[in-house]
């Protein structure tokens, strides 16, 4: 997901793994030209990796590409906005647990960002999705204090709370943003898992608004890739 510089020719990558999770490892001499692992281990390569345990950090030996977004996403939106997600999935999730769901959640967002003219409209799907990978999605047809119905008819957004409140709960001396039926609507669409029935992959304004103030909630301050302006 993300690398810095170690020496004058290792790297230290943060990887995101199917059976560790997010991790940290060295990959030695990588940044030399003809490194047999220079090209392979970049940003949003999927790959099978042979690693050895070191002494504080696991040593990449070896590197095979599975999938190859990279070309698609060095358009500067495309990039910006898989950026984003994989500060999410940083932030997110904890070092060596495995969550398998939410690799795979991550493997289709970059497929999707690669190939979309409108990346930035796949961010407030795939942060729902995430949020609920987690178990910590709040939900979407009922109030997050009172767990009262909304009614299917007005809700509004309580960042403080990390969700979506009704009417009863609503202090009117606070200007929170306003989701009608139709924004309902759209939200529970984007929070149906992907193939079934109804699952919709864009929000409306207010739905993303919504969305990203959750996630805000749970983050404790907004995610810097979020402040390119490429990505608004």
């Amino acid at each position: 997901m993300r690398g810095r510089p170690l020496g004058e020719a290792d790297r230290i990558l943060t990887l995101f793994t199917t059976e560790r999770g997010k991790l940290d490892a060295v990959a030695k001499g990588v940044r030399r030209a003809k490194s047999h692992l220079a090209g392979r281990l970049e940003f949003a390569n999927e790959c099978e990796l042979q690693m050895h345990r070191g002494r504080s950090l696991d040593v990449i030996v070896h590197a095979d590409i599975v999938a190859s977004p990279w070309q698609s996403l060095v358009e500067p939106e495309r990039f910006a906005v898989a950026q984003l997600i994989a500060e999410l999935i940083d932030a997110f999730c904890e070092p060596d647990l495995a969550m398998p769901d939410v690799y795979a959640l991550l493997a289709g967002a970059l497929q999707a960002i690669a190939q979309s003219d409108a990346p930035r409209a796949l961010v407030p799907r795939f942060s729902l999705r995430l949020l609920s990978a987690l178990g910590i999605e709040p939900p979407v047809d009922a109030c997050i204090r009172c767990g009262g119905p909304f009614g299917g008819e007005r809700a509004w957004v309580d960042e403080e709370a990390g969700g979506f409140i009704c009417e009863r709960c609503r202090e009117r001396w606070r200007d929170l943003v306003e989701l009608d039926a139709e924004d309902l609507r759209n939200l529970a669409e984007l929070a149906t898992p992907r193939g079934r029935k109804g699952a919709a992959l864009r929000a409306r304004p207010r739905v993303a608004q919504a969305i990203e103030g959750v996630i805000v909630h749970h983050l404790g301050r907004r995610p810097r890739a979020a402040n390119w302006e490429g990505t608004r």
